[in-house]
C-alpha cells in the first residue's frame, strides 16, 4: 500500500518535499491512516505535519471521546493538533440547510483557519477508492453536470492552498489492513451504516456487486475518473473560446445569448456553453440541477415558438424572445426615463446606449438607421428622449399613415425585455420623430438645399 500511495503522490504531484500538510482527522480508519502514512514519512520528505479534528456535536459524549482519542493519538505520535466542538445544530438550523451540508461547511471553515494559523499547502482528506466509486455512481443516478461527474479529484484548488487525497488510489479494505498491521485502532461512526444516507445505500448494495465483478474495480473507476476530467478540461476551453460569440451581454446575475450563435456550435459544446453560464450564474451549482435541465433549455432555444421562458431552482428566470435568451435571477424591474437632449448635446442611456446631436453644414454623405438628419431650422430644443408609453404613435416617413411602435418592436423583432427601455426621440410639441436605430419619422429631410442640419445619432 505504501509503495502505490507514493506512486500516485509523485503521478499527480499532490506534494513536494518541506510542505506543510494539515490533515483532517475524525478518527475514523481512512483518516488515521492517512495521518499515520503522512507522519511516518515526515522526516524523509520534510513534511510538517499538523491534524486537524472537529466534533460536530451530533453524537454527545461519543463525539467528544472521539476527539479525545485524536488529541491522545497525536500526542503519542508527537503530531501537532488543532481540535475544536462547533454547534452544527445550531449552525444548520439559522442557515436553514441540511445536516450534511451544514457539517461540511463548519469542517472547511475550521480547516481553513487552521492552514491559515500554520501557513500551510495543502489539506489532505482521507477520501480512498471505494469513495470515488460511490460518488462516480451517485452522480451519474443524479444527472450530475460536465466535470461532477469525474468523481473526486486527487487534487484541488483550496483558496491558495491545494485539497488532496493520496488514498484514492487505495481502497477500504487496503486501509484497514494498514491500521491492523501498524495497531492504529481507529473509531467508527455509527451513522456510516445507516441506510438514511444515499452513499451508504450505494455502498451496502453496489459497491460488493461491482467488487465480485472485478476486485480491481476502483482502479479502473479512477482511471476514468482521469481520462472524463481530461476531456472535460479540453472541451470546457474549446466552449469558452467558441462562446465569445454567443455571448452578447454578461452582468451580475444576467446573461443573454444569440441563439443563432448556440446553434451553430456543435452540440457537446452547447451543453457545455450554457453550463458554464450555469456555473457563472450560480457560483455553486444546486444539487437539483441536473443534465435535464440543460435539455430543456436547448428545447426551448430550438422551438419554433419565439418566445417563452422557464423557471430554474433559486429563482433563476430564462427567457427567449426571438434569437435571444435571457439568464436572470430576476425579472426585469423597468424604470421609467427621461432626458433633454439640446443642441451639439449628448445623453446616456441605460444598458449603455448613446444618443447625441450634431450640426452639419452640408447634407451627410450617407445615412443609415442609426442617424436622422433634421433641418435645423424647424427644430426647437431640447428634444425629448424618453422610453415607450402605452399608445405611442409614430408617423413614419414615406407613407401618410402612422404606426404603434408596439408594431414597430413586433415587426422588428425586438427581444421583449428590450423595448420598455428602447429610446423614443420626441420633439417639444410631443410628435415622435424617431425610433433610434429602428424607424424614422415624415420629419426626417431629404433636401440638400439647406444652410443647416440637426443630425442625431444612436449607438448601443
Amino acid at each position: 500500500m505504501k509503495e502505490k500511495v507514493q506512486r500516485f503522490i509523485t503521478k499527480h504531484k499532490l506534494l513536494e518535499a518541506n510542505a506543510t500538510i494539515v490533515v483532517g482527522v475524525s478518527g475514523g480508519p481512512d483518516s488515521l491512516a492517512l495521518l499515520h502514512y503522512l507522519a511516518l514519512h515526515r522526516e524523509s520528505k520534510g513534511y510538517n505535519v499538523i491534524a486537524a479534528h472537529i466534533d460536530h456535536m451530533f453524537r454527545g459524549e461519543q463525539s467528544a471521546d472521539e476527539m479525545r482519542f485524536v488529541q491522545e493519538f497525536c500526542e503519542e505520535m508527537n503530531i501537532q493538533c488543532e481540535t475544536k466542538q462547533v454547534d452544527v445544530e445550531e449552525y444548520r438550523q439559522q442557515k436553514g440547510i441540511s445536516s450534511q451540508q451544514a457539517a461540511r461547511e463548519c469542517r472547511y471553515h475550521f480547516y481553513e483557519d487552521v492552514m491559515n494559523q500554520y501557513k500551510a499547502s495543502h489539506l489532505a482528506l482521507g477520501q480512498h477508492g471505494d469513495d470515488q466509486i460511490e460518488t462516480i455512481l451517485m452522480r451519474l443516478v443524479r444527472g450530475a453536470l460536465g466535470k461532477a461527474v469525474t468523481g473526486i479529484q486527487p487534487k484541488r484548488p483550496f483558496g491558495k492552498a491545494y485539497i488532496i487525497r493520496p488514498f484514492l488510489v487505495v481502497t477500504k479494505e487496503e486501509i484497514l489492513k494498514y491500521c491492523d498491521k501498524h495497531k492504529l485502532q481507529p473509531r467508527f461512526d455509527p451513522s456510516n451504516s445507516k441506510d438514511l444516507y444515499t452513499r451508504n445505500r450505494f455502498r451496502k448494495n453496489m459497491l460488493p456487486f461491482l467488487k465480485q465483478e472485478n476486485p480491481n474495480v476502483h482502479t479502473l473507476f479512477q482511471q476514468f475518473s482521469e481520462r472524463q476530467l481530461e476531456d472535460e478540461l479540453f472541451l470546457e476551453a474549446l466552449t469558452r473560446d467558441r462562446m465569445n460569440t454567443v455571448i452578447k451581454k454578461k452582468k451580475d446575475n444576467h446573461v443573454e445569448i444569440s441563439i443563432g450563435e448556440l446553434l451553430v456550435l456543435p452540440i457537446p459544446l452547447q451543453r457545455r456553453g450554457l453550463q458554464l453560464i450555469l456555473n457563472y450564474l450560480y457560483v455553486h451549482l444546486p444539487s437539483s440541477l441536473s443534465f435535464l435541465h440543460i435539455e430543456e433549455i436547448l428545447k426551448l432555444a430550438k422551438s419554433e415558438h419565439p418566445s417563452g421562458f422557464l423557471n430554474f431552482p433559486k429563482g433563476l428566470i430564462i427567457r427567449r424572445s426571438y434569437n435571444n435568451c435571457i439568464f436572470t435571477f430576476k425579472e426585469e424591474t423597468v424604470s421609467t426615463y427621461t432626458y433633454f437632449l439640446g443642441n451639439e448635446d449628448k445623453v446616456l442611456l441605460p444598458e449603455n446606449q448613446k444618443i447625441w446631436s450634431e450640426t452639419y453644414h452640408q447634407y451627410p454623405s450617407s445615412i443609415n438607421n442609426s442617424m436622422l438628419v433634421l433641418d435645423s431650422a424647424t427644430i426647437s430644443f431640447p428634444l425629448l428622449v424618453r422610453n415607450r408609453q402605452q399608445g405611442d404613435k409614430i408617423q413614419l416617413k414615406g407613407t401618410n399613415g402612422s404606426k404603434k411602435i408596439k408594431d414597430i418592436f413586433i415587426d422588428e423583432k425586438v427581444p421583449i425585455i428590450e423595448r420598455d427601455t428602447w429610446p423614443i426621440i420626441e420633439d417639444q410639441e410631443g410628435a415622435i420623430l424617431w425610433v433610434p436605430g429602428l424607424k424614422k419619422s415624415r420629419f426626417e429631410t431629404n433636401d440638400m438645399n439647406k444652410s443647416s442640419y440637426t443630425v442625431l445619432f444612436y449607438t448601443r
